[in-house]
């Protein structure tokens, strides 16, 4: 029997630490012209360009840490087997993963288990020439300044500490600021605010680094000749390259103008890049490559560097496609107050696509969805681009099935049935709600700071698009466009949401530790209010159960009505909106600090045993492919081929060496 590339395609690699590495393929490239993949190939190789930005904006002890373990890596002559050198490499990976010493998504600082004297020793045994030493500096030197910073838990804990009460740009160690406090960063950008209209200004600070030097504040801006300039000057360097394989004029534009961008620094060439980028809808491949997310950043202003290569998902688009041509008819069906929704939708835009790249804040961990530009200006004069990348879901699906997650978790074989049925599905259906409308919809009122949720804004936000999806999934229009075949699909995304907000997405966090990642304290939030509103009725509930031929027990989410828990997300929705318009900072506070941040202590421990027996990484991450020019006897490139063999360390230790810049 002759099984077909898709049955013998390897999507898992190997696990360390709280982390499964996958694979994912590319479908359809063999069937794309050879202009498109030679621009693929140039906008993949300015992405891997900015891996060191990333890595220095979450902490400015990064790199030089990252650098001394490869040199012990590849070059350190003693025992490799011995449990010193192994801790050392399993911490390494662990660096590689998270592009800096804390943990991706706790942001906690990750706990060596090699020794500091086997450190020291081992960094000693290294050639000098081969470790990121200053001029002039010694190796002794290095030592004393890495040292704290690895070993000595009070030392730079935490890469984002949003806990209220405390200073966070001060408590947090992302390299963002330098000499700053909270107090003098948010007064800095309130006076920028200041100096133009409000209407169409800028995202201050998106670029920057805020620094306060003999007294006085300034912005280090990340330019080609600026800050991060020789990364930058690379990635400019493959942009320009990949003009020359654009599909039409205005991709060449869009190109263009993001390396005008690049070169000036100037916040207004950004917006003005962004919105020529969403007219840009003919060309079957698309990227992301800037600094663009905030959410590394206690303040929420700063963008961490990304990118990401694209090519449409022809079959799946039309799915998307479906959705973003109703965007009007969501809009004004939408359980929120009139006042606060658009009155006519501008430009929302949505395809599936596959990934081709992954790089910076989006590698080896990437978002399945992405909805930009983030302006909410822009966003309400010229709309939005969504894309849901079709591939990495399909990788996450096949490498979870058969895990026994969902035997193990939900609560009885009628909801196991739905979930096995329709929990794919209905996912990614979530996904595109979510990304392609849910972001886009809704409007701040007139004279309403997008910046006035402060530290709440990225979870309430990301819980407005979430209610926007959760809402609309069981609405019959769905049916009416085709997108769903059964009234009751609905009911395995609300179960697996609830199931994840009140049990299983626990699995991510350790052991006396809190919800602190904008993404988690969302569905937190969501599903915990959710059990508040419906508890005089009971809609969803916690249950527990004796372990059969134990004395253990297990804790379950069992929701006795559907269509009450979607009044209540439209309740949801409704107050989230409205907090989101108005700016009201203490109501979106006392949301977040009341259902989104603090767990049960036993409940914790009960999720996480529960999980340990199943021997599943909570986090996955990605091995990216390997494009290789095929060149003839002229030397004219005739194709771009792929490789998915390249084992992860191998491609960390290649990406060190191709693509080091700072």
């Amino acid at each position: 029997m002759i099984r077909s590339e898709e049955e013998t395609f390897s999507f898992q690699d190997e696990q360390f630490a709280d982390i499964q590495m996958l694979r994912y393929r590319l479908p359809g490239f063999e069937k794309l012209n050879l202009r498109q993949k030679e621009l693929i190939y140039c906008l993949s190789k300015a992405t891997l360009f900015g891996r060191d930005i990333t890595f220095d904006q979450f902490g400015k002890h990064n790199l030089r840490i990252r650098k001394t373990l490869e040199a012990v890596y590849e070059y350190y002559q003693g025992n490799r087997s011995e449990y010193n050198f192994l801790a050392l490499e399993l911490y390494l990976k662990q660096v590689w993963f998270a592009s800096g010493i804390y943990h991706h998504y706790a942001c906690d600082k990750f706990v060596p288990l090699f020794s500091e004297d086997f450190f020291r020793s081992a960094v000693r045994t290294v050639d000098a020439g081969l470790l990121p030493l200053a001029e002039e500096e010694t190796v002794n030197a290095l030592l004393d300044e890495l040292c704290p910073v690895i070993f000595d838990p009070d030392v730079l804990p935490k890469r984002v500490d949003k806990t209220d009460g405390r200073d966070i740009v001060q408590a947090s160690a992302c390299n963002f600021y330098e000499g700053v406090t909270q107090a003098e960063t948010e007064a800095f950008y309130a006076m920028k605010k200041k100096e133009g209209p409000a209407d169409e200004a800028p995202s201050y600070g998106l670029n920057s680094t805020l620094v306060k030097e003999n007294g006085q504040l300034h912005e280090d801006v990340w330019k080609a000749d600026g800050r991060y300039g020789a990364a930058i000057r690379k990635i400019v360097c493959w942009l320009d390259r990949a003009k020359d394989f654009a599909e039409n004029d205005q991709q060449r534009r869009v190109i263009g103008l993001l390396i005008r961008y690049y070169e000036t620094g100037d916040l207004r060439d950004f917006d003005a890049y962004s919105i020529e980028w969403l007219r840009e809808q003919e060309g079957h491949v698309d990227f992301i490559n800037g600094f663009i997310e905030v959410y590394g950043d206690p303040m929420g202003l700063k963008g961490s560097w990304e990118g990401i290569v694209e090519y449409k998902d022809v079959e799946a688009t039309r799915r998307t496609q479906t959705i973003s041509a109703n965007a009007q008819w969501f809009e004004d069906h939408s359980p929120v107050n009139a006042c606060f929704r658009k009155p006519k939708v501008k430009g929302v835009t949505a395809n599936a696509v596959c990934a081709a790249m992954l790089g910076g804040d989006e590698y080896p961990a990437s978002a399945i969805g992405i909805n930009l530009p983030n302006a909410d200006w822009i966003r309400a004069e010229h709309g939005s681009k969504s894309v849901t990348i079709s591939n990495l879901t399909h990788a996450y699906d096949m490498a979870a099935r058969g895990n026994g997650f969902r035997e193990e978790f939900v609560i009885d074989a009628e909801t196991l049935q739905w979930m096995n049925q329709f929990a794919d599905q209905t996912d990614n259906l979530h996904t595109d709600l979510h990304e392609c409308l849910g972001h886009g919809s809704g409007r701040l009122l007139p004279g309403t700071d997008r910046d006035a949720l402060k530290n709440y804004g990225n979870t309430i936000e990301e819980a407005r698009a979430d209610l926007f999806g959760l809402y609309y999934i069981a609405d019959r229009k769905l049916l009416e466009l085709g997108l769903l075949d059964s009234p009751d699909a609905y009911k395995a995304q609300y179960y697996a949401y609830m199931m994840n907000g009140l049990l299983t997405q626990q699995v991510r966090i350790n052991p006396g530790k809190q919800i602190e990642e904008a993404h988690m304290q969302n569905r937190a939030l969501i599903a915990r209010w959710a059990v508040s509103l419906g508890k005089e009725s009971n809609v969803v509930e916690l249950v527990t159960r004796k372990e059969a031929g134990t004395c253990g027990r297990k804790t379950f989410v069992r929701i006795n009505d559907y269509e009450a828990l979607r009044r209540i997300f439209a309740y949801e929705l409704a107050e989230i909106q409205r907090i989101k318009s108005e700016g009201d900072f203490d109501a979106a506070r006392k949301l977040v600090e009341t259902y989104a941040i603090h767990l049960d202590t036993d409940l914790h421990a009960e999720v996480l045993s529960r999980y340990k027996r199943l021997n599943i990484a909570p986090y996955k991450g990605f091995i990216n492919p390997v494009f290789t020019p095929v060149y003839n006897k002229s030397g004219e490139i005739t194709d771009i081929t792929v490789d998915y063999s390249e084992p992860y360390v191998r491609q960390m230790l290649r990406y060190s060496h191709e693509y080091q810049t700072l």
